[in-house]
């Protein structure tokens, strides 16, 4: 158990948050949310005792181990993979370390033989002997096949690193796991097998993650930074969300009654108090109104951006034709003889391993590279808006504001509608004259998807258009791809947008071939499962 009291914590003097008591009990997987700079990394940080916080304590049973979810692929090079993953219980590593050491020394003495049982007993206690079993399980859950456990951390791509560290939080059977975001950069299948691991783990789990799906299959509650407050609730994410869009609307309810019953009153107030047969009942008013107090809504630090799309012009019926497109790249041929029609009511979601390939054919749709052979044939009707995954071309070296770089794609170029549109992708105040070369990368994508907005194209691409998007923005997008009447091609890592938005799936194979299904995407995981 972690029993957390009365903490606080304050950066320069200003509070981050406070007053926080909770406790996490084995058997419970907790999900931590909040908006970009609510503290979910620091809070974790604060229960591994990595930061110190600035009232208030943390208290963890003496003998339980906890184990958190490294961030620097690099700290590990040195080591290989295998040593990697049982580094997790760092006692067991040393003590196998120690152990070896001892039986490597030329002149072996009898406190050597001492020391050495008392390792042997330990290292069988900490389970060494299944260690190396243990970890390999680990790793080929992940999608680390066993030729590769013997290499070093170096060799690795940076994809594996991030499995092969996850493997390492996992490893031992810690009593504690902490989590921050898990799921970047796994695929389908590692993500799957995350998922059903911690569904019958028996400690406990503390996860921050933008991934809604996953928080909804592994959590048992939700842990909410806001208003300065860290609060926590039972139920996965979809019941917290739909319980505090609840609690809100009936808050507001709420203080619309009050309100009217307010006016009603000073009213009267108003009317009768010189009145002096009514007086009486006017003295009587006045303290009933002194007693009803207008609950505030505090003011979080939740924002939700308005997403929408609409069609310029309704397109014919004539979509999109790929033909037997091919196209190598460094000598790999990732794309081979690609084949579809897009039809009037698709909404495709495009999948794979490669994330190369899958880029290359947006270029290739985008007319921004030509495929080695084949065609891309749009509808003459038609009008397409594309949101690469890589979006440094637009702001890199450029100077204009905000308000000047939207400008170019609006037709409207009234500085009073821009405000306006701005405002609702929650750029207002003077920071639409911030100069979009300094942009975080969530503030980047809204601006690109203000772009595509602004298009009134009837045809979308999206290449990853969630990476750099809090929970909030990634839910506006979410509604509106789904409100969104034209054709939609979309990659994403989000479980939920493709299961909600998508009707097709095309997946990309490793061999440059693709599958192609008139279903949802759980469908399609369940039929490529079968």
């Amino acid at each position: 158990m972690i029993t957390v009291s009365d903490l606080s914590l304050q950066f320069s003097g200003t509070p981050l948050f406070s007053r926080v008591d909770l406790k996490f009990t084995p058997g419970n997987c907790y999900g931590v949310i909040g908006a970009n700079g609510a503290g979910k990394s620091t809070f974790l940080k604060i229960l591994s005792g990595e930061i110190e916080p600035t009232t208030g304590s943390v208290a963890i049973k003496d003998g339980v181990r906890m184990s958190v979810l490294k961030q620097d692929q690099f700290m590990f090079d040195a080591y290989t993979v295998m040593d990697t993953v049982i580094m997790g219980n760092k006692r067991l590593y040393d003590c196998g370390r120690e152990k070896d050491a001892i039986y490597e020394k030329p002149d072996f003495s009898d406190a050597d033989g001492i020391r050495a049982a008392e390792l042997e007993e330990e290292f069988a206690e900490l389970g060494g002997w299944e260690a190396e079993s243990d970890a390999s399980q680990l790793l080929q859950g992940l999608g680390i096949p066993t030729g590769e456990h013997g290499l070093m951390m170096s060799a690795l791509d940076p994809r594996k690193k991030v499995k092969v560290l996850l493997a390492q939080a996992l490893f031992g059977k810690p009593d504690i796991i902490l989590l921050d975001e898990p799921t970047n950069n796994l695929d389908v299948n590692s993500v799957v097998w995350l998922e059903d691991f911690l569904m019958d783990y028996a400690g406990t789990v503390i996860v921050v993650s933008h991934d809604r799906y996953f928080l909804n299959n592994v959590c048992t509650h939700i842990v909410d930074i806001d208003y300065g407050r860290i609060k926590m609730y039972v139920g996965n994410y979809d019941f917290w969300y739909d319980a505090s869009q609840l609690m809100q609307k009936l808050i507001k309810e709420k203080n619309r009654k009050a309100e009217e019953k307010i006016a009603e009153l000073e009213e009267f107030i108003r009317r009768f108090s010189a009145n002096k047969s009514k007086s009486r009942q006017a003295t009587s008013r006045r303290k009933l109104l002194d007693k009803i107090a207008i609950e505030d809504i505090p003011a979080s630090s939740r924002k939700y951006p308005w997403v929408g799309f609409q069609m310029a012009r309704e397109p014919g019926k004539d979509r999109l034709f790929v033909t037997e497109v091919s196209k190598t790249i460094d000598g790999v041929k990732i794309l081979d003889n690609v084949s579809f029609i897009m039809n009037k009511t698709d909404k495709i979601a495009l999948i794979g391993e490669s994330e190369i390939a899958i880029t290359t054919l947006y270029k290739i749709l985008a007319g921004e590279m030509e495929p080695d052979s084949g065609t891309v044939k749009w509808g003459v009707s038609t009008t397409q808006a594309y949101f690469p995954k890589d979006n440094s071309a637009y702001f890199d070296g450029c100077d204009d504001s905000i308000m000047d770089w939207m400008r170019q794609f609006s037709e409207d170029k009234r500085e009073s509608y821009l405000r306006t549109f701005l405002g609702r992708m929650l750029f207002t105040g003077d920071d639409v004259y911030k100069p979009v070369k300094v942009l975080s990368g969530g503030e980047k994508v809204r601006c690109m998807l203000s772009r595509l907005m602004l298009s009134g194209a009837s045809i979308l691409m999206l290449d990853q258009p969630t990476n750099h998007l809090d929970l909030e923005s990634v839910a506006a997008l979410n509604n509106g791809l789904m409100d969104f009447k034209g054709n939609v091609i979309f990659t994403t890592h989000d479980h939920q947008m493709i299961q909600t938005v998508a009707n097709r799936i095309i997946e990309l194979r490793t061999d440059g071939t693709i599958v192609d299904r008139n279903v949802t995407y759980d469908e399609y995981l369940q039929l490529m499962n079968q």
